[in-house]
């Protein structure tokens, strides 16, 4: 069978539209405060990956050091990145508050977990390059 027709996991289908959509999230803590330890970061990836499975996205990729997150989410295209972003931010940080109480009044945080900013990327498939030179050798019609 041709590579062309083999099944790729990452090309999802709805009904009128195929996409393979990924975007590269980071999200720094409030005032860049080192609060994590490896059991937050697990618990915080668990809330997270709720999130998605709530937004029909799939949380791909997880990991992140003492004041910071990495996400890496496979997402629809009905999806808004600010509003996932958002929803992300909110729920985890009121489940961590709520359950790291005591660790997160320590730091000094105040009543915000993370900081107001977050840098999102988009991710995967052909480099832009390859993809402007496709565009640019299309048969137009004289």
């Amino acid at each position: 069978m041709s590579p062309r027709w083999e099944p790729d996991p990452d090309i999802r289908r709805g009904n009128h539209v195929i996409h393979n959509l990924h975007v590269h999230l980071v999200f720094v803590t409030k005032y860049r405060r080192d609060i994590f330890d490896d059991a937050m970061l697990t618990r915080c990836e668990e809330v997270m990956r709720e999130v998605c499975q709530s937004f029909e996205a799939e949380l791909r990729e997880f990991n992140g050091e003492g004041d910071h997150v990495h996400l890496l989410v496979h997402y629809p295209p009905k999806v808004s990145i600010s509003k996932l972003v958002n929803s992300l931010k909110g729920v985890s940080s009121r489940y961590l508050r709520a359950e790291y109480t005591g660790r997160i009044n320590r730091t000094g945080m105040g009543s915000v977990f993370w900081a107001p900013s977050y840098f999102a990327g988009s991710c995967g498939g052909a480099p832009l390059s390859i993809v402007k030179e496709y565009i640019e050798n299309q048969k137009r019609p004289i």
